[in-house]
C-alpha cells in the first residue's frame, strides 16, 4: 500500500534519488557491516555503494561540538570510556575509533558532523539520530546550515519531546519519531500526524499491514530498521515501507533483486 500524502522533503528525496522498487536504502551508521560505524570511512563507502542515504548518530561534546557517535560513552569503539557530554571534542578526536574494526581503518576519529556533511553527495540523504536531547538543537541548525546541505537533511529520534523540537527548529525537513514498542504506537501516530511529524520509523518487527494502514490513514509515511535479511526486506518492500535501514546496503540490495 502506497502513502497517500508524502512531505515535500521527502517527495524531494524520492525525485533525486534512484529508488529501488520506490523504497529507500539507509546505510546503518554507514556502511557498518564493512566499515567501523559513524565513522567517515563507514559513511564515504555507504555513499560508494550506491545507498540512497546514510544514517548516523549524534551527541553534543562538552565544547558545544556536534559529534558523531551512537553510546553516550566512547568505551565500545573507542576502548576508552568517555562521556560524550562531558568531555571536548578535541579529546574525544584523540580516540581510535576504527581499529577495532580492522587494521585498515587504524586512526579513524570521532567525526564532527560537519565533516559528514561534507561527504554527502548530490542527490543523497544524510539521516540524523538525535541520540542526546534539545539542548543539541542550536548547534545542529548552525553546523546544518553552514554545510549549504540542509535540504539534504532528515532527523530522526526516539525522544518525543526531541523529535518535536527538532520538527520546530526544521520546519521543511524531514522529522520522524523512532520506536521499537507496539504498545500504545496507534496513539503515537495519532499525535505524530496532529503535530506535524511526517512518519515513524520502526523497528521492523513492528511492522505490519495494519501500521501501515493506519499510516495511510494519517498521511505519515512509514520507515523501518535494521533489516539484513532480503525476505524480510521483501516483505517490507511489498508493505509499501518507505525506507529501509541497513548495515548491508549493496549486498541487501542484490540480494532483493535476485528475489525478483
Amino acid at each position: 500500500m502506497k502513502i497517500k500524502k508524502l512531505s515535500y522533503s521527502f517527495l524531494l528525496w524520492l525525485a533525486v534519488s534512484p529508488a529501488f522498487s520506490q523504497t529507500q536504502i539507509v546505510a546503518h551508521r554507514g556502511a557498518s557491516f564493512l566499515a567501523p560505524e559513524n565513522t567517515l570511512a563507514s559513511a564515504k563507502l555507504g555513499w560508494k555503494l550506491n545507498a540512497d542515504a546514510v544514517e548516523i548518530d549524534i551527541y553534543l561534546s562538552k565544547d558545544g561540538q556536534v559529534v558523531v557517535c551512537h553510546d553516550k560513552t566512547t568505551k565500545r569503539t573507542g576502548g576508552q570510556d568517555l562521556l560524550i557530554a562531558e568531555t571536548t571534542a578535541e579529546d574525544l578526536r584523540t580516540l581510535d575509533v576504527g581499529q577495532w574494526k580492522g587494521d585498515q581503518f587504524k586512526g579513524e576519529k570521532i567525526p564532527l558532523l560537519a565533516e559528514v556533511l561534507e561527504t554527502v553527495p548530490e542527490g543523497k540523504k544524510l539521516v540524523v539520530e538525535i541520540k542526546c536531547g534539545v539542548e543539541v538543537l542550536p548547534a545542529l541548525k548552525k553546523t546544518v546550515e553552514a554545510s549549504g546541505k540542509i535540504d539534504q537533511a532528515v532527523f530522526i529520534a526516539f525522544g518525543w519531546e526531541t523529535i518535536l523540537a527538532t520538527k520546530a527548529e526544521f520546519p521543511s525537513n524531514a522529522c520522524y519519531w523512532l520506536s521499537s514498542k507496539k504498545e500504545g504506537l496507534p496513539e503515537r501516530m495519532e499525535e505524530a500526524a496532529n503535530l506535524g511529524l511526517d512518519g515513524v520509523n520502526l523497528h521492523y518487527k513492528i511492522v505490519d499491514q495494519d501500521v501501515v494502514v493506519l499510516a495511510d490513514q494519517l498521511d505519515l509515511e512509514v520507515l523501518c530498521w535494521t533489516v539484513d535479511d532480503p525476505d524480510e526486506a521483501k516483505r517490507l518492500v511489498d508493505l509499501g515501507i518507505m525506507a529501509i535501514t541497513t548495515n548491508r546496503p549493496a549486498w541487501l540490495k542484490e540480494q532483493m533483486e535476485r528475489k525478483d
